[in-house]
């Protein structure tokens, strides 16, 4: 029989405080339901629905169509949800899991485990649960002979279910015909007139079918309610990224100040010093050196390449290639191999080929640069005109002077040179010099004439 999960992302979250849906809140470069959607996946989950409610267009385009979705117009709680989420797959037999889209932490191994659980004991319904040291506000497991015989919230917990330190994670394995016929039971005869999931657990009991609980960690239950709790799950799910990549063979210096996020791979024996941010779908050769302060945000980086106080974003970097510090790759940017982007350089949309050398307070925009070129101190691309950006080519074993001005749309041929303060604009021959600056004038002892006429 086929695995369901049901989504629970209707909510509209007050106490994030935020015009953005707290599903689609962002904890280590992922929104927390992506997370729990990803997770649900790679359990096994045959077919995916996402209730939604608050911002659910938002929440539709941002997932587009990797689950189906159920609305939930009005809320009136967990049962309810998952009322509208089951009607998709009222006809099927198999189990479902309901999920919560504000708890990313859950792990899909976790989910294996319960289910393989759930199944081997044949229950109506698996509660997965975890110890608290300190359970104030969760919703206590309560137990006789082993067994479960109710889920009692805090608000009606007696003195001795008040020390019950197993508590309800809010998350369930059910029978999906079993869970059909218990929801149809539950009423919204409460104080707060909606329906609980808890119910359907008491329902259950009730009627004699087999209800069991898996227990996890309680670090996996943990969801999100405001900003703060943010901070603490997007920590944790970066220690867990940082942990396996040291487990891969990465040195990370320091593991609490650097940030890496989900979908980023890194080469074995690469370094990353304090500070480091990998971001997006980043991909880091071996044996490369990365930081401190340096942000890469959807950038590949071959073998042997250093890299340092530097900000990349979608660009491509090559094996033994010496990167800053101080240097911004702007995205469109390719780098070579065996190349040298040197402190306060600014690439932008342009190629740089194997074993250029750009040392040092440059700015190339808009260019196509061949190999083995030598960029002098200074160096501007002048790419755009105030109405339109223009290309450069500067072809192999060029060298370009200090302070040169290459006013695009302009080429230099193969092995040509540019003297120092020139402002080229017309295209330069294959091995020649271009020299564009204006003859120095000298006029001797302007200097005392001048001061000779302010004291008249």
């Amino acid at each position: 029989m086929g695995l369901y999960s049901i989504i629970l992302a209707a909510g509209e979250g007050k106490r994030m405080k935020s015009n953005i849906a707290k599903p689609l809140q962002q904890a280590a470069g992922k929104a927390l339901v992506e997370w729990v959607l990803d997770t649900a996946e790679e359990t096994g989950s045959d077919e995916n629905i996402v209730v939604i409610g608050h911002k659910a267009e938002d929440v539709k385009a941002y997932l587009g169509d990797r689950a189906k979705y159920a609305y939930q117009y009005e809320q009136l709680g967990t049962g309810h949800a998952v009322m509208q989420g089951i009607e998709s797959i009222k006809d099927v037999d198999g189990t479902v899991m309901v999920l919560y889209g504000d708890s990313p932490l859950i792990e899909a191994e976790t989910l294996k485990r319960v289910r393989e659980d759930h199944s081997k004991k044949m229950r109506a319904a698996t509660v997965i649960t975890a110890i608290a040291d300190e359970p104030y506000g969760y919703g206590r497991i309560v137990r006789e002979n082993g067994e479960i015989v109710r889920i009692v919230e805090q608000k009606d917990a007696s003195e001795d279910e008040q020390k019950i330190t197993e508590v309800n994670s809010g998350m369930y394995f059910f029978d999906i015909q079993k869970l059909k016929e218990s929801l149809s039971k539950i009423t919204n005869d409460n104080s707060q007139g909606e329906y609980y999931i808890t119910d359907v657990i008491e329902i259950m009991l009730s009627e004699g079918e087999k209800v069991g609980a898996y227990v996890t960690d309680l670090e996996q239950t943990m969801g999100v309610n405001d900003k703060l709790q943010l901070s603490q799950v997007g920590k944790i799910l970066n220690r867990r990224k940082v942990e396996a990549l040291m487990l891969a063979g990465v040195t990370i210096i320091d593991p609490d100040k650097v940030q890496v996020t989900t979908n980023v791979k890194v080469g074995r024996d690469t370094v990353l010093y304090p500070g480091t941010v990998l971001e997006g779908d980043s991909v880091i050769g071996e044996n490369c050196v990365i930081g401190s302060n340096t942000s890469l945000n959807n950038c590949k980086v071959g073998n042997n390449t250093k890299i340092l106080e530097t900000v990349g974003i979608d660009s491509e970097i090559g094996s033994d290639t010496n990167v800053g510090p101080f240097a911004y790759l702007r995205p469109g940017t390719k780098v070579g191999s065996e190349v040298k982007i040197g402190d306060f350089v600014e690439v932008k949309n342009s190629t740089i080929d194997d074993g250029t050398k750009v040392a040092h307070l440059t700015y190339i925009g808009d260019a196509d640069v061949g190999k083995r070129v030598n960029f002098g101190c200074g160096t501007v691309v002048v790419n755009y005109d105030g109405v339109n950006k223009h290309r450069t080519i500067i072809e192999d074993d060029c060298f370009i002077g200090c302070n040169t001005n290459l006013v695009s749309p302009v080429v230099v041929r193969h092995g040509a040179y540019t003297a120092a303060g020139s402002t080229i604009t017309d295209e330069v021959p294959p091995e020649s010099l271009a020299i564009a600056r204006s003859k120095q004038v000298v006029k001797e002892q302007w200097t005392a004439k001048r001061k000779d006429s302010k004291k008249k």
